[in-house]
């Protein structure tokens, strides 16, 4: 099975994109691309012009409003009460082992320490 593409926001470390690479998952982050400190619109018509899932730690990507499951690629927000690197990653591995991220491709997730909700387009 191909795996999906992920881009990661320039506010997740380069510990998250080696954990998806490990998992199977082509990862990179927005910084890779030299969009860092990058506008969110700049960053959202870059992951929605190649078509990856986009994981973020910006609650400004928790709109449905403005980011309506089904008319993206999908977007993982990932809430930590604390934002450190391990506990990022924490929440990170446990939402891939609930399920491959391929399943939660043009929904909106958000996890955070305890539970992962997801809105999938009507």
């Amino acid at each position: 099975m191909n795996k999906m593409t992920v881009k990661l926001d320039e506010n997740m470390a380069q510990t998250h994109v080696e954990f998806l690479q490990q998992a199977g998952y082509n990862a990179d982050r927005v910084t890779d691309e030299g969009l860092s400190g990058a506008d969110d619109e700049t960053v959202w018509e870059q992951v929605c012009a190649e078509e990856r899932f986009f994981i973020t730690l910006d609650l400004d990507f928790s709109d449905v409003r403005r980011f309506p499951p089904g008319t993206h690629p999908g977007i993982l927000l990932l809430r930590s009460r604390n934002r450190s690197r391990q506990t990022v990653l924490e929440i990170l591995s446990r939402v891939v082992q609930e399920q491959p991220l391929e399943k939660l491709k043009g929904c909106l997730v958000v996890a955070d320490d305890i539970q992962t909700r997801i809105r999938r387009s009507q």
